[in-house]
């Protein structure tokens, strides 16, 4: 049973995050401090670290939170019931506006590591839950029989961990399908980065068309 102290917990955790959050518009990841945390909140910093020990933990806790928001905009955007190539390119447009609303939360999953911090395990189910959306959707369209049978071709380059999670086990899903998904999902990210990071300004004139265009390049690569 939830008890009003445990909701107080909850509720001043959350208000510790969001305030480290809005931080990392302002000064960076790198820049993170929880005694900033502690005076915007009007606390001594010596009760702040009773919720988080440090501020890697913190670090953590908002990598895991934006890893979280980014799949869960990515599931909501995949209607099972359409062609592949259409909820191919449906997920990678979420994924695209989630990171043009959440610029520094983007640069903080995927801008430069932040000096003196290397994420824990438990941020990988969280950091995957894209990967598994467009894995999904590769793996339905082999069901429904949608793809050529690949042949099982064994490249030794995919490890077990990132073949189950692109499509699973079936015949037209071998090693060379896999690599090329993996080549599918780095390449969204590399779009979206280059978009986010200003990288694109004076090489592209219509960036969603672009990005449109280069999503359905990529699954046709998959055979989509």
């Amino acid at each position: 049973m939830t008890t009003a102290r445990d909701r107080a917990r909850a509720e001043l955790t959350a208000e510790i995050a969001d305030l480290a959050r809005a931080q990392l518009a302002t000064v960076g990841a790198p820049g993170l401090s929880l005694r900033a945390v502690a005076r915007e909140l009007g606390m001594a910093s010596s009760a702040v670290y009773r919720y988080f020990s440090s501020r890697d933990e913190l670090l953590t806790r908002l990598i895991i939170d934006a890893y979280d928001a980014l799949g869960a905009a990515a599931e909501s955007a995949d209607d099972p019931t359409a062609p592949p190539v259409e909820r191919w390119v449906a997920v990678c447009r979420a994924v695209r506006r989630w990171a043009l609303a959440h610029p520094h939360e983007y640069a903080l999953l995927y801008g430069s590591p932040v000096p003196g911090y290397s994420a824990p395990r438990d941020t990988v189910p969280s950091a995957v839950r894209v990967g598994a959306v467009l894995g999904r959707v590769l793996g339905d369209a082999a069901r429904a029989g949608l793809l050529p049978d690949a042949g099982h071709r064994t490249t030794g380059v995919v490890g077990p961990e990132a073949a189950g999670l692109l499509g699973g086990d079936h015949p037209a899903l071998d090693d060379a399908v896999r690599a090329r998904a993996l080549l599918a999902w780095s390449s969204l990210f590399g779009a979206v980065s280059f978009e986010v990071f200003g990288q694109f300004t004076g090489a592209v004139v219509d960036a969603e068309r672009f990005f449109d265009d280069a999503m359905a390049a990529l699954a046709g690569l998959l055979g989509l």
